[in-house]
């Protein structure tokens, strides 16, 4: 029981160091007039199991639970997962939210980044020049 009670707390640790919210939202930056904060996701699985058992062989021939003795087993696991949901983009009172994960995925957004920052760019220029 001890070592269950080890491995929560350095679970608990590892969690109160790791999955806050700088970690789920990452460090704003700037790409022109848009301020730009990436947003994560993170999951986490827990299991375990245990048993035991106690062996009395009936005879030379016998191998199903030979021997004398008892035994006892256990095993615990952990895993965790963070990735990318997608980021909050914001200029002046706007504030937008564009999905990461695409058919295509996330690389395939990051490819197109700067094609569509670029013709949000163009569009607001247009609006700008034709109420100027």
């Amino acid at each position: 029981m001890e070592n269950l009670d080890d491995m929560l707390g350095k679970l608990s640790d590892f969690l109160k160091s790791e999955a806050k919210t700088e970690t789920i939202i990452g460090q704003q930056f700037q790409l022109g007039e848009f301020t730009c904060v990436p947003v994560m996701s993170v999951g986490l699985g827990l299991g375990s199991g245990g048993g035991e058992g106690k062996g009395k062989g009936k005879g030379p021939g016998d191998t199903k639970g030979a021997g004398e003795g008892e035994g006892f087993g256990a095993l615990g696991a952990a895993g965790v997962g963070m990735g990318p949901v997608g980021f909050l983009v914001t200029r002046g009172e706007t504030i937008e939210f564009i999905p990461a994960r695409s058919s295509k995925g996330l690389s395939a957004l990051l490819e197109k980044a700067p094609d569509i920052m670029g013709k949000i760019f163009d569009k607001t220029r247009e609006k700008e020049a034709a109420h100027a």
